[in-house]
């Protein structure tokens, strides 16, 4: 009955699975979506915590500004610094698992978005022999600034790292970012976040950037090779 509703809502194309959808297909949709609507729903709460209780805040969100915000407090005794780096670091990793899984189960398909189904094919095959220790450095660079975090971390499930090794990654990373930003935060004051924050922005141009050539190179392929076979077909 599921799949019947996706065909006939003309939804198939755009589900990143293949074939029956599962009860983990549909629970790790649902999960997406909750994730989204917390992120919405924590912009507009954020004015509202980020001066009375950033630790919360940073809890919530994983946010850089959140952060600096919350080490701004411990720098004048409001909380200890640990808390700081603990709520942090737990807030930037809590919903990495799900991208995690999401690259596990729809790698090709997500990847099958932005290119052809035989593209997609090569790529995954090429992914599985990538060298592992370079995965495991884009794991533990997945949180800093400038980094698109979720194309790494969804690449680690798509290559078929553990779950057990990416959760270990993931949080060495994690810390460590918010070690970074708590401690400039702490010792050298706002300007020293404004300056990491300002890194993190690029990252969304980062990411948009990589989409738009993935999406661009075989669009540029199909339109030459119906080129040379438009020529073709004239010059016989």
């Amino acid at each position: 009955m599921r799949d019947t509703a996706v065909a006939l809502l003309g939804w198939r194309r755009w589900v990143p699975w293949s074939g029956r959808a599962t009860g983990a297909d549909g629970a790790l949709m649902v999960a997406i979506g909750v994730v989204i609507a917390l992120g919405f729903v924590m912009r507009m709460i954020r004015p509202f915590l980020i001066a009375s209780n950033p630790v919360l805040l940073e809890f919530l969100s994983g946010g850089l500004a959140e952060i600096g915000a919350a080490a701004a407090f411990a720098r004048i005794g409001e909380v200890p610094l640990w808390l700081v780096v603990v709520a942090g670091s737990v807030g930037i990793m809590k919903f990495d698992w799900l991208t995690w899984w999401a690259g596990r189960r729809w790698g090709p398909g997500l990847i099958g978005y932005f290119t052809t189904r035989e593209n997609a094919d090569r790529l995954t095959e090429r992914g599985r022999h990538l060298n592992p220790w370079l995965l495991r450095l884009a794991v533990l660079a997945a949180p800093l600034p400038g980094v698109p975090g979720v194309v790494m971390t969804m690449l680690a499930g798509w290559t078929g790292m553990r779950l057990r090794t990416f959760l270990v990654l993931d949080a060495l990373g994690a810390f460590g970012t918010t070690a970074l930003v708590a401690g400039l935060g702490y010792a050298l004051g706002q300007g020293a976040v404004d300056v990491v924050l300002l890194i993190e922005r690029q990252a969304v141009w980062v990411t948009l950037g990589l989409i738009a050539v993935t999406v661009a190179v075989p669009m540029v392929k199909r339109a030459v090779r119906r080129l040379a076979e438009s020529r073709a077909v004239r010059a016989s």
